[in-house]
């Protein structure tokens, strides 16, 4: 169900049900939790991506069964639990879609911090023409990505948004030609591997914390964690390079 490998300080997580789009069921939820808390020592950064000509096509409905109230609050809830331990785990997670992204794997695509989009991806909501609400996160994630209005009019209408269009809205921060996601989603990896430790934890766990405070709170946080992050052993060595000449250029 779910597949991982270990590249250098690199960590592969492949969703593994192409004979069901990559479906997702509650086994495969609970697999990306226990997988992301435990990610291997060494690693310092993940990419997730899906076996076959899809990322995900969202829940497997031939698994859903009638839930009471509280059920469904707990089965909702198990949801966010497994994609708090991707989105605030312990290393920055890329994420290469293709094919479908809909639905709930959307809500595991969001929940990374970096989207490369094939040119064969497609995003939707299907779950406002099933009669239901999103339960695995998106209401909170997706709108911070592309905004209130276009997820509500996703799920008002049904719109499907091409990969192309997904880009400018927030869907992705990469489109690549079919077939060349994952070797970019690991180029991206081996580059944020490289990064300082306290700045890659920055970057996941204070920047969201900052975005959702008020102002005063938003710069006094990024006060203490500018002056944490400039004063670990890690910086300094890497500042003295760069005032030596010795750093890599931009883009390298």
């Amino acid at each position: 169900m779910l597949q991982t490998e270990v590249r250098d300080t690199v960590f592969l997580v492949k969703i593994n049900r192409p004979e069901k789009r990559n479906a997702i069921n509650d086994a495969l939820i609970l697999a990306i939790e226990q997988v992301f808390s435990a990610i291997p020592e060494g690693v310092n950064c993940a990419v997730i991506y899906g076996e076959g000509p899809h990322f995900s096509a969202g829940l497997d409905l031939s698994e859903l069964r009638e839930r009471t109230i509280v059920e469904g609050l707990h089965h909702s809830r198990m949801w966010h639990r497994a994609l708090e331990k991707v989105q605030f785990g312990t290393v920055p997670v890329v994420a290469v879609l293709k094919g479908a992204c809909v639905g709930g794997g959307l809500e595991i695509a969001s929940a990374c911090h970096i989207r490369v989009a094939e040119q064969s991806t497609f995003y939707a909501l299907p779950e406002g023409q099933r009669g239901i609400f999103v339960g695995g996160g998106a209401s909170v994630r997706l709108p911070k990505l592309i905004g209130m209005a276009r997820m509500a009019d996703m799920m008002f209408t049904g719109r499907v948004i091409t990969a192309d269009e997904g880009m400018p809205m927030g869907f992705s921060q990469y489109v690549v030609p079919e077939g060349t996601g994952l070797e970019k989603g690991i180029e991206l990896a081996n580059k944020i591997a490289q990064n300082a430790e306290m700045t890659n934890y920055a970057l996941m766990h204070v920047l969201p914390r900052i975005t959702d405070s008020s102002q005063s709170e938003g710069l006094l946080m990024e006060s203490l964690m500018a002056s944490i992050a400039a004063n670990s052993p890690e910086a300094q060595e890497r500042m003295a390079h760069f005032l030596a000449g010795k750093a890599k250029k931009l883009g390298e």
